[in-house]
């Protein structure tokens, strides 16, 4: 997500689309659709108020798209918008009714035999095992899952847990919910105990959908124990539907998992009986969709709430414009259904009836080269990653790419987290071929989308994010709220505008919401994303790292990632975290966690080395006081490290809310690295 480098390492542009390229988009057609002569002038007709124009860029932009696009209301619109009480709290589409489902599946089952017989979902198991799921199979599934649900007495407006595997089924389960009302509850499957009961606690689901397990470098995960400690934790959950993915339902298995005969019931039971007819509600425009769970890096996690119109209308632009999504696609996006990239995936994607590749298991197992060979084999045309995986892969040399044909691929992706300037290039030269523009996106949950988004249209230099997606009126401030983007200055992002996807509040009310989006620009109010952001004199938009993570050493600050970058740059250094320790002399330290090259020894040379490549690149009040050396960081799913979690370890603060970790065992080795 974030450029980990100063301007000066990433000056070069890399990527050059070619003309044919650029015509075949789908951004170009829209360009040409409406007389738009280029990307700069994309972002302002779609942004800012337009001379002779009666509506401002933002509402043509959002009324215009749901045609544009296809989007099918069951019933009209009012208006674009009504924002009478702000931007904070705008209403998209008042009056309208609409059903995601609708749009996704519903729509395209119902068609001609070709339509409905095209594969909506391409799963793979990690041992190998390949599913193909049709549209039609997808909407029988769907209202199957639907029934059932409304058996176990689900409403419009109710919560449903989905703390699942990554199957096939979760889209039947996610797009179920859609159908009859209920809010969906993505629950990331690698998430422990604490994380797990976090959520369903918060949202008060009474139903929730779990598995049996899923594989893991060729071992068997046994899900269901954490899910039945995590509702025994939580409360609420009356009924637990269990698919079987490891085969635990079978009276011969091995393993037992464990079972609560009133609660429980196989997905066997529970769904497949049910009909496979159902009418998809039609729901107003602001009805709740999914209520996902930010990735909590810096504080307990938040619960995003999303609208039907809202996530409908954003990923479904996204996909089609900044992917390029087209009819013969097969779009990839490492990810899990309790992450917003999952369904950003899914509903961007399934609205123009394409298909969805989805993977199980490691990205290195049983070899390295899992990913190339999978793109290889399915003809995979979009494929997103985070860069944490990336750099991971590059580790294991560039053999591992050849004999792979990867060319079937158009355009790739990433987001999550921070770029470094060589692994960005590797992703692009030895996975793109050097042809492929990189969409590396900037946004969140908080919008189940992108403040940032390069278009395939355009050049790229390394780990740049284009600027801003279209239709976003993002902007880069100084403290006071003035404009610094034209003066190519360092400072805050932000939103000058709400867009329909913009959660409508938090699960826990309008006080955090406000608090955490609104309270620091209010006159006029602008959302702030918490990001140091720069646009450069060639116009390309880069990120720093959390505006809310500077360093103050000795009256200089300095963001965390800058000094990360500076040790990225080294050999030896694959991954790097900086945090601030206060300290007698300076008032705040440098002190960072450095994850060494496999081939790496772990020496005091090496550390003063390191001390010394970061006072040269920033200075050297910003010497690191410490270099100590780890295996891995606590993260977040979605690939973030979590700063704070490194920082109260290293002072022997209260770690606080730690449920969004994705791996506790980091905390341990933390500890041991002192």
């Amino acid at each position: 997500m974030t450029a980990n480098t100063s301007l000066d390492d990433v000056d070069e542009i890399v990527h050059e689309p070619s003309q044919e390229f650029v015509d075949e988009t789908n951004v170009a057609e829209f360009m040409q659709t409406y007389g738009i002569g280029g990307y700069e002038e994309l972002i302002e007709r779609t942004t800012t108020d337009i001379a002779g124009e009666p509506d401002s860029g933002v509402d043509w932009f959002w009324d215009e798209i749901v045609d544009y696009l296809d989007i099918e209301f069951y019933e009209d619109y009012e208006t674009v918008r009504d924002d009478g009480d702000g931007p904070q709290f705008t209403d998209w589409y008042p009056g309208g009714e609409l059903n995601v489902a609708h749009n996704v599946v519903d729509r395209h089952a119902a068609v001609d035999e070709e339509r409905r017989n095209k594969v909506a979902t391409i799963w793979e198991g990690e041992d190998g095992n390949v599913r193909e799921v049709t549209y039609h199979e997808l909407r029988r599934q769907s209202n199957q899952v639907a029934n059932a649900l409304e058996q176990r007495g689900i409403e419009t407006g109710d919560t449903v847990g989905l703390y699942m595997p990554m199957v096939p089924e979760v889209v039947s389960i996610l797009y179920g919910c859609f159908k009859v009302g209920a809010i969906a509850v993505p629950i990331f499957s690698g998430f422990g105990v604490d994380a797990a009961a976090t959520r369903i606690a918060d949202s008060e689901c009474s139903v929730l959908f779990t598995g049996d397990g899923f594989y893991r470098r060729g071992d068997p995960v046994y899900l269901k124990g954490a899910a039945d400690d995590a509702i025994e934790e939580a409360g609420y959950v009356e009924d637990t539907i269990v698919f079987d993915r490891l085969g635990a339902s079978d009276d011969t298995s091995e393993h037992e998992i464990p079972w609560d005969d009133v609660r429980d019931q196989w997905w066997a039971d529970a769904v497949d009986p049910q009909s496979d007819d159902y009418e998809t509600k039609s729901v107003p425009s602001g009805q709740e969709s999914m209520l996902l769970y930010s990735s909590g890096t810096t504080g307990k996690p938040k619960g995003i709430v999303h609208t039907h119109a809202g996530v409908q209308v954003q990923c479904a632009k996204e996909v089609y414009f900044g992917m390029d999504l087209k009819p013969s696609d097969r779009f990839f996006w490492v990810s899990d259904i309790g992450w917003m990239m999952g369904p950003w995936t899914l509903i961007g994607t399934h609205t123009f009836g394409g298909t969805v590749f989805m993977y199980e298991g490691a990205p290195d197992h049983p070899e390295p080269d899992r990913f190339w060979e999978m793109i290889d084999r399915h003809k995979l045309t979009q494929f997103g990653i985070s860069p944490t995986a990336i750099r991971a892969l590059r580790k294991h040399g560039d053999e591992w790419l050849e004999g792979h044909d990867l060319s079937s691929l158009r355009i790739l992706g990433s987001t999550g987290e921070p770029w470094d300037p060589e692994s960005w290039r590797w992703f692009y030269e030895h996975v793109g071929g050097g042809d492929c523009p990189i969409i590396n996106i900037s946004g969140g949950t908080e919008i189940c989308g992108c403040f940032l988004m390069p278009m395939p249209t355009e050049s790229l230099k390394p780990c740049t994010l284009g600027g801003p997606g279209i239709g976003m009126d993002i902007d880069i401030v100084d403290s006071s709220g003035e404009s610094v983007k034209d003066d190519h200055e360092r400072g805050f992002l932000v939103a000058r505008d709400s867009c329909p996807s913009m959660t409508k509040s938090l699960w826990s009310g309008d006080e955090r919401y406000l608090n955490e989006y609104w309270s620091t620009f209010e006159e006029p109010p602008m959302w702030d994303h918490g990001d140091w952001a720069q646009q450069d004199e060639d116009g390309f938009w880069f990120l720093h790292g959390r505006a809310d993570d500077a360093l103050n050493v000795a009256g200089r600050k300095v963001g965390p990632a800058e000094v990360e970058g500076a040790l990225i740059d080294h050999d030896a250094v694959n991954q790097a975290a900086a945090i601030g320790a206060p300290d007698d002399t300076t008032g705040t330290a440098v002190v960072t966690y450095v994850i060494l090259e496999d081939s790496v020894d772990e020496t005091d040379d090496l550390r003063e080395a390191l001390r010394g490549q970061v006072g040269e690149e920033l200075g050297k009040p910003f010497r690191p006081r410490e270099i100590l050396f780890v295996d891995e960081f606590p993260k977040t799913q979605s690939g973030k490290i979590i700063r704070r979690a490194i920082e109260a370890t290293y002072t022997g603060e209260d770690l606080g809310d730690m449920s969004s970790i994705e791996n506790p065992a980091a905390l341990e080795e933390l500890e041991d690295a002192r």
